[in-house]
């Protein structure tokens, strides 16, 4: 059996339990919201600011119940990855085996493509962007940048994703930011959300 080889540092084990708690609290104020928009009731923490910075469309939509329930209930679930993969790294000694650390990394990736997914048909489709949604955008990009970049680096995928894992790593805030600057930049221009602020 392989012996275990890979183990964050503190600063990226503290990282990840503060973007999962993040991440986590708001998917739970998601899913309040989006009770409150089916009930007809009053949310207990509404985030409608404007016509175009609401929830409302976009917590009713198809896209934001794509397994026929709200997605913020695979957030409430899936957030308690990072938590537990930071915990684990904060409690071990010898490290985890790579295959954990893969597994790890595959769900941060494919949490990655879903917000991307999500911020193309809110923009494009829905013409609206949730608030409480583009918090989980703003903790998952950096969540995955990190998170590959160090996989990458400790050998995780093998020896040639080494120097590009240096890379990324040293780079990964700044990608970080390009990446959420992209979608803001496009859905400013798309939508005028700052204008509709104001």
């Amino acid at each position: 059996m392989p012996a275990p080889t890979a183990l964050p540092s503190r600063a990226l084990a503290v990282f990840w339990i503060i973007v999962g708690l993040i991440g986590w609290g708001v998917s739970f104020l998601l899913y309040l919201e989006y009770i409150g928009q089916l009930s007809g009731a009053e949310p207990i923490v509404t985030c409608q600011l404007s016509v175009i910075v609401t929830c409302g469309p976009n917590l009713l939509s198809p896209g934001g119940n794509l397994l026929g329930f709200s997605n913020s209930l695979i957030g409430v679930v899936l957030f308690l990855g990072p938590i537990f993969a930071g915990v684990t790294a904060l409690a071990t000694v010898g490290g985890q085996r790579d295959a954990y650390w893969r597994v790890f990394t595959g769900f941060v990736t494919g949490a990655m493509i879903f917000v991307h997914v999500l911020a193309y048909r809110s923009v494009f489709e829905y013409g609206s962007l949730c608030p409480w949604c583009m918090i989980v955008w703003l903790v998952t990009i950096p969540l995955f940048w990190v998170t590959l970049g160090w996989s990458a680096r400790e050998g995780i995928w093998g020896r040639w994703a080494v120097r590009p894992g240096e890379f990324l790593r040293s780079w990964a805030p700044l990608v970080a930011i390009a990446d959420i600057a992209l979608i803001a930049v496009v859905a400013q221009l798309r939508l005028d959300a700052l204008g509709s602020l104001f």
